[in-house]
């Protein structure tokens, strides 16, 4: 257990910084959930409105340091190349 004053204080902030990081994380993962279900049912405008929706989301935590950034960037790169190859042969 923490001892000093800015040690409690610290420990305190952890605390709540962690119950943040895991909604945001549940709420990126939920997202990028949406766009694969879209993605497996084939349709395209839908796949493009989740991607839509997730995109800031998933910005967002790589910018908050959530994930990396660079794994942020990735994911939108890699859903947004699946939803634009729908329907293309």
């Amino acid at each position: 257990m923490a001892n000093t004053k800015s040690a409690k204080k610290a420990a305190r902030q952890t605390i709540r910084r962690t119950a943040v990081n895991k909604a945001r994380r549940a709420r990126f993962r939920s997202s990028v959930r949406k766009v694969e279900e879209a993605l497996a049912s084939g349709n395209k405008e839908a796949a493009a409105a989740a991607l839509k929706e997730a995109e800031p989301i998933i910005a967002r935590i790589g910018q908050k340091g959530v994930v990396h950034r660079k794994m942020a960037s990735r994911k939108v790169s890699r859903l947004s190349k699946r939803v634009g190859a729908i329907g293309t042969p």
